[in-house]
């Protein structure tokens, strides 16, 4: 029988629903987390230009902005909510025999959220109702708590890739739990800033894209431009920058976790001189059909020599390592994150030479285009990302100390596919409400914008409602006039 098949025959039935479930609502929940972790420092950032050019539309897009924090906020409170659930009635056995080591990191993320709740209410608050730079100071603190729940959960899945921290007794139970150590494994540092930088970046590409398409429709006034330009440029410092901690975070999976890169280059036999290869399909036998072949770049790439040796994934038995179907899987999503952050680079040297040379931005509307595209290519990156980290593990939820198998819930299967879609049903009527309100309070903006021109006004944001500025109604005079 064939490997693959013969590996998913012995998995308990309750697998296949319990993986999907979780890989739906984890995919689905971190389509919220770039903004959830750095729209409070994007607009922070265009609070403090407002406040230090005393600048009205820089303070306008701050607070709209702080509005749409909010609101993805609380869609995120909702599906995160959904996924600590999940942790616990569909892996019962990861959480009872391991929770006493990891579990602390979901104990600094639920603070976490619980602070970032407190202080995005404060935020919104102290639009109408504080002084400015008391209320700007008050802000501060809230890209330090949403830093610190990426802290919590990327500690915890670093230690499911490189378990620290412990010693097993005679019955393989955890003992002499040293927290430190569970903290700060081996990839937790790669994994947490290589996250970290993913969503300043993907974050920034998504707001700039939305003023990027306001640009291509005709909207170039100053307030598109300045909600393109911060956003814009917070990613392009960053882009950069997560090339070489993407290039830092492979290396540590190349010396850690030698089975995962292997996966992830779909490398059979163990050797040096090892090819590269752009996409193409790994067969039973070890062999790849198809992409594109480039001789030694691997064994370049793992050690800066065409001499370094890499492992292979015959070196470790079958059911030790991903399957074929896997390790192709994490590949295509390995070199498809890579493709996007090669040509959001490409895009970042063209914002920055016109600028460079001109002091402007760009003017061709392929730029704009490609901005536009940005956002949402971010997005697709990190679903990558998250995927390649979570399949290359497979088949262990604890790295080389609990399987997959082991850990999943003994419900019955019918059960958790009606779960399952019950959670789908859910989520689309969560999604879909969050995606009315966004747009909801575009169509108001705008509706206040266009008042506010017409008579020649725009309100002042610490005099209006935190939700969207609203020009002041005259009363009416006593033979009805305004």
């Amino acid at each position: 029988m064939h490997t693959t098949l013969h590996l998913l025959a012995e998995a308990p039935p309750q697998m296949l629903p319990a993986r999907s479930l979780m890989a739906f609502t984890l995919a689905s929940h971190i389509i919220l987390v770039p903004m959830g972790v750095a729209l409070p420092l994007i607009t922070l950032i265009m609070h403090g230009y407002g406040l230090r050019r005393g600048d009205a539309t820089a303070l306008l897009l701050a607070r709209r902005w702080s509005a749409v924090m909010a609101v993805q906020f609380a869609i995120g409170v909702v599906t995160g909510t959904v996924l600590s659930f999940e942790f616990g009635l569909l892996w019962p056995g990861l959480m009872g025999r391991w929770g006493d080591v990891f579990g602390i990191g979901f104990g600094v993320e639920a603070w976490a959220f619980f602070l970032e709740a407190v202080l995005i209410a404060i935020y919104l608050y102290g639009w109408r109702r504080l002084p400015a730079r008391t209320h700007f100071l008050l802000g501060l603190p809230l890209p330090a708590t949403a830093l610190l729940g990426a802290f919590g959960i990327l500690a915890a899945n670093s230690w499911m890739n490189t378990p620290r921290g412990f010693s097993l007794d005679s019955e393989g139970n955890p003992v002499d739990v040293d927290v430190w150590k569970a903290i700060f494994t081996p990839m937790f540092g790669p994994q947490y800033w290589h996250f970290v930088v993913a969503m300043l970046l993907t974050a920034g590409y998504v707001v700039a894209g939305v003023y990027a398409v306001g640009w291509l429709r005709g909207r170039r006034d100053r307030y598109h431009r300045l909600g393109f330009t911060v956003p814009f440029t917070v990613a392009a410092v960053f882009t950069p920058v997560q090339f070489m901690l993407g290039d830092a975070i492979a290396r540590a999976v190349f010396q850690k976790q030698p089975v995962k890169f292997a996966a992830m280059e779909i490398v059979w036999n163990t050797d040096t001189h090892v090819p590269e290869y752009l996409f193409g399909r790994l067969h039973p036998d070890g062999t790849v059909t198809g992409g594109i072949k480039i001789p030694q770049l691997d064994s370049i790439l793992a050690g800066f020599s065409p001499d370094t040796e890499v492992h292979g994934l015959a070196t470790v038995p079958a059911e030790n390592r991903p399957t074929v179907a896997q390790a192709t899987l994490i590949h295509w999503t390995f070199d498809i994150m890579v493709g996007i952050g090669s040509v959001l680079l490409l895009l970042v040297v063209w914002y920055a030479f016109v600028w460079w040379r001109r002091r402007r931005l760009p003017a061709s509307p392929w730029f704009y285009r490609s901005a536009a595209c940005a956002g949402v290519a971010s997005v697709i990156a990190v679903e990558c990302g998250w995927i390649t980290t979570e399949v290359g593990r497979q088949p262990w939820i604890v790295y080389e100390n609990m399987r997959v198998a082991e850990a999943v819930t003994g419900a019955r299967s019918g059960s958790l596919w009606t779960m399952f879609g019950v959670v789908v049903v859910v989520y689309v009527l969560i999604f879909g409400s969050f995606l009315a309100v966004l747009l909801k309070m575009r169509t108001r903006w705008r509706q206040d914008d266009e008042r506010s021109r017409e008579a020649g006004t725009m309100t002042t944001p610490e005099s209006d409602t935190p939700y969207g500025p609203r020009s002041a109604v005259a009363a009416p005079t006593e033979d009805g006039r305004p």
